[in-house]
């Protein structure tokens, strides 16, 4: 029976909680537990030493190794082997200087390749990637009120993450899964005003939010994306006469609010970015 951490995914931990849980060590980003059978990894983006990206759901997760080439041995060897060695890998984020992120259980996406990177001397050197996906596991879908408490860095990482499995359901007609990050992303970006008429919200949710719904410019059934920049948070009037009259003067006016929409969250991700280097130098 594989080893089962009593922790939720989206859950904060610190390094010691961590090591407690998984019965790893402490230092490292690969860290491989023979007590529990796991391999923890961790992209740290609090110091930049390697290019770990998210590309459609898919996490490019860079190897083992800060200088020189790295060779496949050790815990990169043992994530190589992850299909068949039966050590189950578990993924962590660390966003800010002392919290881990819990991911949760990752595979293999496809098969591992090398590239270059630069080494922590600025050197150009050989790295492994290994494309890794959340593998398929119970995901409880979060409520409005948990994804409000989130920072738009949390919300566009979720989004980036979770994004890839998600396809439209067919029951007498196509359900498409809208993202609820992305949801309250652009809601919170419109501060209580229809992004059409630019009136206050009609009225407050049972979370006490102010009651806007999001509008997809190109519909996801006519191939539109759900994306920042085809999105806005408009009042339920607005979104009906969307709907009815698809007035050309109207249209025009939300893509332009959709672009400020993607500049608008650039800024603040990049505000809380600033914020908590700030907090970071202060202690």
């Amino acid at each position: 029976m594989s080893f089962v951490p009593l922790i939720e995914i989206g859950d904060k931990v610190t390094n010691d909680q961590l090591r407690e849980i998984f019965g790893c060590g402490m230092m490292g980003g690969m860290r491989r537990s023979t007590k529990t059978n796991t391999l923890v990894i961790i992209s740290d983006e609090t110091k930049g030493i390697y290019c770990d990206t998210w590309k459609e759901g898919i996490l490019h997760y860079t190897g083992m190794g800060k200088v020189g080439d790295q060779r496949l041995k050790d815990q990169n060897k043992t994530l190589f082997e992850s299909q068949t060695n039966g050590v189950t890998v578990h993924l962590f984020e660390r966003m800010e200087p002392r919290y881990y992120t819990y991911r949760g259980i990752v595979e293999l996406a496809d098969k591992p390749y090398t590239e270059q990177q630069k080494d922590v001397n600025g050197n150009d050197r050989s790295v492994w990637v290994f494309p890794i996906k959340i593998a398929e596991q119970i995901i409880k879908e979060p409520l409005e009120k948990e994804v409000a408490q989130l920072s738009y860095q949390e919300l566009v990482r979720r989004k980036q993450i979770y994004v890839g499995d998600k396809e439209c359901k067919t029951a007498k007609v196509k359900v498409y899964y809208r993202d609820p990050y992305l949801k309250e992303i652009v809601k919170r970006i419109a501060e209580e005003n229809c992004q059409l008429c630019e009136d206050k919200a009609p009225f407050y949710d049972k979370n006490n939010k102010p009651y806007l719904e999001e509008h997809h410019i190109i519909k996801l059934a006519d191939g539109g994306s759900d994306t920042i920049d085809n999105v806005v948070a408009i009042c339920p009037n607005c979104h009906r006469k969307i709907h009815i009259l698809g007035d050309e003067s109207d249209m025009t006016k939300l893509r332009k609010k959709a672009a400020e929409n993607e500049e608008k969250l650039n800024r603040m991700l990049a505000y809380e970015r600033t914020n908590k280097t700030k907090i970071k130098k202060k202690k």
